[in-house]
C-alpha cells in the first residue's frame, strides 16, 4: 500500500495542503449545516452526561450523531468519486493506481 505522501494529487484541483477546489457550493453549504447540527447534538450529549441522564437515552443520541456523521461522509465520498477519483483514474497509470490505493484506504477507515 502506498504512503500518504504517495497519494494521487486530486485531479479536481488539489493545491498545497491538499485543498480541494472541486466542491459544489451547494454541497458545501449543506454539509456545513449538517455539521453545525451535529455540533449541537454533541453539546446536548455533554449536557445529558452532566445531568446524569439515563444511559440508554444517551446511547440513542450517540447513535444519532454517528448516523449524521456518516451522512456527511457519504456526501464527501460521492464528491470525491465524482470529481477527484474520476479524473485521476481517467489520467491512467500512476495517478490511477494511487487513487485506487487511496479509495481502498478510505473505505477501510470508514467501514462500519
Amino acid at each position: 500500500m502506498r504512503q500518504a505522501s504517495d497519494r494521487a494529487e486530486c485531479a479536481c484541483g488539489v493545491h498545497e495542503g491538499r485543498k480541494a477546489v472541486g466542491v459544489d457550493p451547494e454541497i458545501k453549504t449543506r454539509n456545513l449545516k449538517r455539521l453545525r447540527r451535529i455540533e449541537g447534538q454533541v453539546r446536548g450529549l455533554q449536557k445529558m452526561i452532566d445531568e446524569d441522564r439515563y444511559c440508554a437515552d444517551v446511547m440513542t443520541q450517540i447513535a444519532s450523531v454517528h448516523e449524521a456523521l456518516r451522512a456527511v461522509g457519504q456526501e464527501l465520498m460521492r464528491n470525491h468519486l465524482r470529481h477527484c477519483a474520476t479524473s485521476a483514474i481517467r489520467a491512467g497509470s500512476g495517478e490511477a493506481e494511487a487513487m485506487y490505493d487511496e479509495l481502498i484506504d478510505m473505505m477501510y477507515r470508514n467501514a462500519r
